[in-house]
């Protein structure tokens, strides 16, 4: 894997991984919430972060895994997973800047706790798993990462990079970050900034699509 990462495909792999994961995990939504709260409540961070960061791995590296065995087999499926990641990409790019502009990002933390670490932790894997955009997002990773041939692992290694850093941002920033980020103009600019980022990535697959 080291290997991998360090040549030049690798690397840029590793950095579209990371450019997309970022895209598609800077998010707000059930599990951003509950980990923000964790994180500002100071109730069993480590825990939850590390259930979240494993789930979120080892889906991420089945998901490339798994698409690489059945594209074998089936050929043409790699053309209707590539535009198809396009569509995904531009539809989330324009959720982001529709969010952007209307200032509808924002989050809401209810003041329930949990009382024990493992009452946490299977909130967190019940936050991560039963999640159609967790699903949605495994989809989109496993078939953007047929793009990069041999260097798709460090594409995943990429993406699972990115989960763990948001995760970690969430749960260990909240207490600075949550005042921050519960401001509309904050989200605008986040949301901005994805819908930026996401219009690029599918950019560059479409035009790789064509050639």
């Amino acid at each position: 894997m080291f290997s991998a990462l360090t040549s030049n495909a690798g690397l840029g792999a590793w950095l579209s991984g990371a450019g997309v994961g970022i895209g598609l995990f800077a998010i707000v939504g059930a599990q951003s919430a509950f980990i923000l709260r964790q994180g500002i409540m100071r109730q069993h961070v480590f825990a939850v972060i590390g259930t979240c960061a494993a789930i979120d791995a080892t889906f991420i590296f089945a998901s490339v895994a798994g698409l690489r065995t059945i594209t074998d087999n089936l050929p043409w499926l790699t053309t209707v997973l590539l535009w198809g990641g396009v569509a995904f990409l531009a539809w989330y790019a324009l959720q982001s800047a529709r969010r952007a502009m209307s200032g509808g990002g924002g989050l809401h933390v209810d003041d329930n706790a949990e009382s024990s670490r493992r009452a946490a932790m299977m909130a967190a894997a019940g936050f991560s798993i039963i999640n159609p955009h967790f699903w949605l997002d495994m989809m989109v990773i496993g078939s953007i990462a047929e793009n990069f041939g041999n260097a798709r692992m460090s594409f995943a290694a990429g993406v699972v990079t990115a989960s763990f850093l948001w995760l970690t941002a969430q749960g260990l920033g909240a207490r600075l970050l949550a005042p921050l980020f519960t401001r509309p103009g904050t989200w605008r600019v986040l949301d901005g900034t994805i819908a930026v980022l996401l219009s690029v990535l599918a950019l560059t697959l479409a035009i790789r699509g064509v050639n």
